[in-house]
């Protein structure tokens, strides 16, 4: 069905001017509301990508657990803390600061276990061992790329959600921040001190 051309001839500048106006305002909308949309599925996807590297982490631990068990049988408290703290992790399907939590004292219980394996030499040696360290370092390391990515992308959401004129998109449309997620790097030791005055 088409407007017959006197009909718009007789129309008025304004109305040509209103729906110009209503147009641009309409395509801003939707160019704003699919960015949101974007940028909250990139957020999710890279949440996924911290996940796949925390499972990778997960995967390692009973390894390098037995390995160590091995060595140093008098130390069954800190493998079973370990052990705990890595099952509540792996379990952990909240929100990125209750893994971080749970991250954070697994974190703690790796560092414990690498304190337990300083003791005994033949350990630190041993080729096994040495293999699982590198993979648990190259896993944080993987892990903390992960993090930051995440933290990217939901520092970018919250930019779009909380920036005028986009924050009226935002909110019209349910649009929600999304929490950082922030751990230790288990990978990291602290520097000894050492005490040289007699």
């Amino acid at each position: 069905m088409s407007i017959p051309l006197p009909v718009l001839a007789s129309l008025g500048p304004e109305v040509f001017v209103i729906g110009g106006v209503t147009l641009v305002v309409l395509l801003w909308l939707i160019g704003t509301y699919n960015g949101l949309v974007r940028t909250r599925n990139h957020t999710d996807e890279s949440w996924s990508g911290v996940d796949t590297e925390l499972k990778r982490r997960y995967d390692l631990i009973p390894n390098l657990v037995e390995t160590v068990k091995g060595y140093a049988k008098h130390e069954a408290d800190t493998f079973e803390r370990v052990v705990a703290a890595r099952n509540r992790a792996a379990a952990n399907q909240g929100s990125p600061s209750d893994q971080a939590r749970d991250e954070n004292a697994l974190v703690g219980g790796l560092k414990q276990l690498f304190a337990v394996a300083e003791g005994y030499p033949d350990l630190k040696a041993a080729a096994n061992f040495r293999a699982l360290q590198e993979e648990l370092i190259t896993t944080e390391n993987r892990i903390q790329r992960a993090r930051r990515f995440y933290n990217g992308n939901v520092r970018d959401l919250a930019n779009r959600i909380e920036a005028f004129p986009s924050n009226l998109v935002a909110g019209m449309f349910g649009f929600k921040k999304r929490e950082f997620f922030e751990i230790e790097d288990s990978s990291q030791r602290e520097v000894p001190t050492v005490d040289l005055t007699p």
